[in-house]
């Protein structure tokens, strides 16, 4: 009896690990979540390392639980920083995994099957573009508002990755005129005052979270000021960015979506007033999750354009044209 092929999703996170095995249309068929760290060493690269093989051994664990009899098709990864083959660049979160080669790493442990890694803003967009808010848009981009801040875009179908991966990386973005001309080291760059952390710094002091900058029921004037300035400074990046890309629709997700109610007013407003092509803005479908789920549609993906690629050499010996599959459809309207 021959068993369907299965793909698996990961997501790497500083504070988790998250698995999915899925079948090749991306239904859940298990799921599994541990802690980063666990028994890992938090120093240098033996820390990362444990990381690593802790999620590969939860991943080989409920692949043998869920799909003991199929093939492992493709494997999606999600992950904090930008992967590569021989590294991991941009990524502080654990000590190590800026030198772990991931690219080989994961193709050694799931030998046979087809690898296609994220980072896990662009893999949330993968989700978002394939299943959810972003569903038939194009161009289209993906806001993640957390502990840190980036974008990533959806165009010609495909979330757009730049020549090292780094496309979208907002938070780097000078804030300035002044900046100009200077280096990283030498000024503030965005993600340090527009993002979760950026805000929780500013009032950890108070014992307060990002959160509350957000709650008008504190009715305090300073963090209603805190706010206003956090979110006119993100509204004049994301009308540039608008007017740059000519999007169809933005969706934000993160963390500090849970405070969509004070930031998708102003937001809406600049970008109506700013952009001479307004997009829609939209909260994210999957606010949770959603770096795994990109993983799982990056596996879904490789899985499929395997198989296409399988079939149109098949077609080729027979001599037959077979059609290619079609985009999922959508409705930007």
């Amino acid at each position: 009896m021959t068993h369907p092929s299965v793909v698996a999703g990961i997501d790497f996170g500083g504070s988790k690990i998250a698995v999915a095995v899925c079948d090749l249309s991306g239904n859940r068929l298990a799921f599994s979540r541990v802690d980063t760290r666990g028994d890992a060493s938090p120093a240098g690269l033996a820390g990362a390392r444990a990381v690593f093989e802790r999620g590969v051994r939860t991943t080989r664990e409920l692949l043998a639980a869920a799909a003991p009899d199929s093939e492992l098709a493709a494997v999606g990864v999600a992950t904090f920083g930008i992967p590569a083959e021989d590294r991991v660049l941009l990524a502080p979160a654990i000590d190590g995994w800026e030198s772990l080669p991931m690219g080989r790493e994961l193709r050694a442990a799931f030998p046979g099957a087809q690898v296609k890694m994220a980072t896990d803003v662009k893999a949330a967009a993968a989700a978002e573009y394939r299943w959810g808010a972003l569903r038939g848009c194009d161009p289209a981009v993906y806001l993640n508002l957390g502990t840190g801040l980036a974008a990533a875009i959806v165009a010609g179908g495909q979330v757009l990755s730049g020549e090292v991966g780094a496309a979208g990386e907002i938070g780097y973005n000078l804030r300035a005129i002044s900046d100009v001309g200077l280096g990283l080291a030498e000024r503030v760059p965005l993600e340090d005052a527009v993002s979760g952390l950026g805000l929780a710094r500013q009032v950890s002091a108070r014992g307060l979270s990002a959160a509350d900058v957000f709650d008008t029921n504190l009715g305090d004037r300073d963090l209603a000021d805190l706010a206003t300035g956090f979110v006119a400074e993100l509204a004049f990046h994301l009308v540039n960015l608008a007017i740059c890309i000519n999007p169809a629709r933005i969706a934000v997700g993160g963390g500090m979506a849970g405070s969509w109610a004070r930031l998708q007013p102003d937001l809406e407003r600049a970008l109506n007033a700013g952009a001479p092509f307004p997009p829609e803005l939209v909260l994210a479908e999957f606010p949770h999750e959603a770096p795994l789920i990109g993983a799982v549609a990056l596996a879904v993906d490789a899985a499929q354009q395997q198989q296409h690629d399988t079939q149109h050499v098949a077609a080729d010996l027979d001599g037959h044209r077979r059609p290619s599959p079609a985009w999922l459809a959508g409705d930007c309207s």
